[in-house]
């Protein structure tokens, strides 16, 4: 009987491949980790053929700890706008440009130019910024023009794996979408953002709803996986949509908040909007999701703690709580990796206000928590203009969720309780989501994100003295970012 789902991240670092029932329950997870190249400043890349054979060496695992006869399909789920050129083999010709690089600032205001920002916004649901795939194109058209005009098609990760996995070069339109060449309103390929990219409309991938069939197994990958040849692979998402999905955002005035690197809050919406304060999205169970990002989350935490000696996050965590709220007047500005939602400015730099001598790196700690948190708050407040109030308690996920200071201070800047969702990989389950969905196990996606999510384990309430504290100093803080931006941008241009 085939009763398993295996949904697959493959993600910056590594890819997981995580078996999954029809009810959403974990049945065994493979993960193989991958290198991240990072050869000038401002530049980072992956070899696409570490993918591949991370994935190879994942699903074989799997397909050895269920067995072949209980696999019914699969859906990946993936790092987002990363992508690279394929010749006509289906080799990568360049290396696969990240969603981390910064290489394509000039490209950004040389379009943003020629378009005008709000068209471009208006097009793709996304706010100039160098992290969409269409400014890195734009740069390669530029300084590799012989790879541009060799290669054959451009390819997201998704695109890449189910082209190796089934022969058949096409993408999800929730995978495509991060990409930045998409026109959110017809769900193709914006032609004149392709032809900007330097692309030919013959490079690019078709295109499919996400849980529509994108094809099937090839034999000789059936025979290095162990899995059954035929076996069916539906479209999946990028993984902030999928992570969503796996946590049971798919109706209006439902959100989500991802605890991770950095800091991801979504909401669904059944009608196309765009603003600078969100990225629009499509969401993997139609409608879009509505996006804000905090680029440095737990890996600010991670710069703290070893900048001020590499002590135990515990420890530091520990003494934080002894810190009364608002960290001795100490203010973080938390955009150590610029900012996107809602100034989308590279050249924004992280900044440490109100040090005195009286300060300890339990006040920075806390100062940075705290800082994180206002920045989501003062994202929340201007999604919701935009699409209106949240229902009930924000869901959570992700490293963050460990916190439970972060939690607290969290939903006390947010005045609303966070739901603690008990996923470890909702990205993966996201994309388990999709192949259900597909194989018609549920009505539609919605359906199978209801049946197949998990309750929260626990819930955080605000409470009143860091609501009060939070109030009085929210509008301070709001304030840094224009106070400072001048100063970032002529640092910027010195460089």
């Amino acid at each position: 009987m085939r009763d398993i789902v295996v949904g697959i991240d493959a993600s910056t670092t590594s890819v997981k491949a995580i078996a999954f029932d029809r009810h959403g329950r974990e049945l065994l997870q493979a993960r193989e980790s991958y290198p991240l190249s990072n050869p000038h400043p401002g530049h980072f890349e992956q070899d696409p053929e570490d993918w591949w054979s991370a994935l190879l060496k994942v699903l074989r695992t799997l397909a050895d700890g269920i067995g072949t006869d209980r696999i019914a399909a699969m859906a990946i789920a993936h790092q987002r706008e990363t992508f690279t050129l394929l010749d006509a083999r289906g080799a990568a010709l360049v290396p696969a440009i990240l969603w981390l690089d910064e290489r394509a600032r000039p490209q950004v205001a040389r379009l943003s130019a020629r378009f005008g920002r709000d068209q471009i916004r208006e097009w793709t649901g996304k706010p100039p910024d160098p992290t969409p795939a269409l400014y890195a194109l734009a740069w390669l058209a530029e300084h590799r023009p012989e790879a541009m005009e060799k290669a054959t098609a451009v390819a997201d990760v998704n695109a890449f794996l189910a082209l190796r996995l089934t022969g058949r070069l096409v993408t999800a339109t929730a995978s495509a979408d991060p990409l930045g060449l998409l026109d959110m309103a017809s769900r193709q390929w914006q032609p004149e953002l392709v032809q900007a990219a330097g692309l030919r409309p013959e490079q690019m991938p078709g295109l499919v709803p996400p849980g529509s069939e994108m094809g099937r197994l090839r034999e000789d990958v059936a025979w290095q996986t162990g899995l059954p040849s035929g076996l069916p692979l539906f479209a999946g998402a990028g993984d902030g949509q999928a992570m969503g999905l796996g946590m049971g955002v798919v109706g209006e005035g439902k959100s989500y908040l991802s605890l991770g690197s950095g800091i991801v809050g979504g909401t669904y919406s059944r009608n196309y909007v765009n603003s600078d304060a969100f990225r629009t999205l499509v969401s993997p169970s139609g409608g879009f999701m509505l996006e804000t990002v905090l680029r440095s989350g737990m890996q600010l935490v991670e710069w703290i703690v070893r900048t001020t000696g590499g002590r135990p996050v515990a420890a530091l965590e520990a003494e934080s709580r002894v810190v009364a709220p608002g960290s001795g007047n100490l203010l973080v500005l938390p955009y150590w990796a610029g900012v996107m939602s809602p100034y989308w400015d590279e050249a924004a730099r992280g900044a440490i206000f109100g040090l005195s001598l009286d300060h300890t790196p339990a006040h920075l700690f806390r100062a940075a928590l705290e800082g994180m948190a206002f920045e989501q708050a003062l994202a929340t407040e201007a999604l919701e203009e935009g699409c209106g109030r949240f229902g009930g308690a924000i869901v959570a996920a992700g490293g963050g969720t460990q916190s439970a200071l972060l939690m607290e201070i969290m939903a006390s800047a947010l005045e609303r309780p966070i739901a603690i969702s008990p996923v470890n990989e909702a990205a993966a389950l996201g994309a388990a989501m999709l192949a259900a969905a597909g194989l018609g196990w549920h009505a539609d996606v919605a359906a199978a994100s209801l049946a197949m999510s998990a309750e929260a384990t626990r819930q955080v309430e605000p409470t009143a003295e860091l609501v009060d504290a939070y109030r009085a100093r929210k509008p301070i803080y709001q304030t840094l970012y224009h106070a400072t931006r001048n100063v970032h941008h002529r640092m910027a241009e010195i460089e």
